[in-house]
């Protein structure tokens, strides 16, 4: 059995970009939560200048299954022009 993995994604919006980030994550996000092996995904820090999505996966095979879904592609989509930086994704 594999142990849970946990990540943070932190988001850097345009300027003036701030709510379409962050409603393109909350869209995200409500998919997301229903997907098999997801425990965790949410937004836990927002200002201005940056967004935090917490994340928990039941195991990497999960992660891994998220990662390449349509969720993920379609977030990608939608924030390709609206980031001032690539997203940044840490293991915790």
């Amino acid at each position: 059995m594999s142990e849970p993995i946990d990540l943070q994604a932190t988001f850097i919006p345009n300027e003036g970009e701030f709510f379409r980030v962050k409603l393109a994550l909350e869209i995200a996000i409500d998919e997301v939560v229903n997907e098999p092996g997801c425990i965790r995904y949410e937004l836990t820090e927002a200002s201005e200048d940056k967004l935090v999505l917490t994340e928990r996966w039941a195991s990497q095979e999960d992660l891994d299954r998220h990662s390449k879904g349509t969720a993920v592609q379609d977030l990608n989509e939608s924030l390709s022009a609206l980031l001032a930086e690539p997203v940044t994704l840490e293991k915790l």
